[in-house]
């Protein structure tokens, strides 16, 4: 028996996959173009603002999406795939992009 255990309303229940009880309550993040308050839905969407910026895309690594900045020691690393694109890679291109990005609730 593997889950979690939630306490609630003075009930004590076991979660068996606490993953699909936490999706139907958390919000959905996404990234956001400041400037042109655009939601970012794509790869090739990010791509394009992040050049426009001076990132520059590394081929190196099939499995991930590469950027780095010449100005900098900053390095945006991105899963393959888009669908598998969650908060933490958005905070990061916020973090290293302050002025130009923001992560939103969908």
């Amino acid at each position: 028996m593997s889950g979690v255990w939630k306490f609630k309303n003075g009930v004590v229940r076991l979660v068996e996959n606490p993953a699909n009880e936490q999706s139907s309550t958390m919000k959905r993040k996404a990234l956001l173009h400041v400037p042109t308050n655009e939601v970012i839905s794509s790869y090739t969407s990010l791509e394009r603002k992040l050049i426009s910026l001076g990132w520059e895309r590394y081929y190196e690594d099939p499995d991930l999406l590469q950027f780095h900045k010449r100005s900098s020691i900053d390095l945006i690393s991105l899963p393959r795939e888009f669908s598998r694109f969650k908060s933490m890679h958005m905070y990061d291109i916020v973090l290293k992009n302050r002025d130009w990005f923001r992560v939103i609730d969908v």
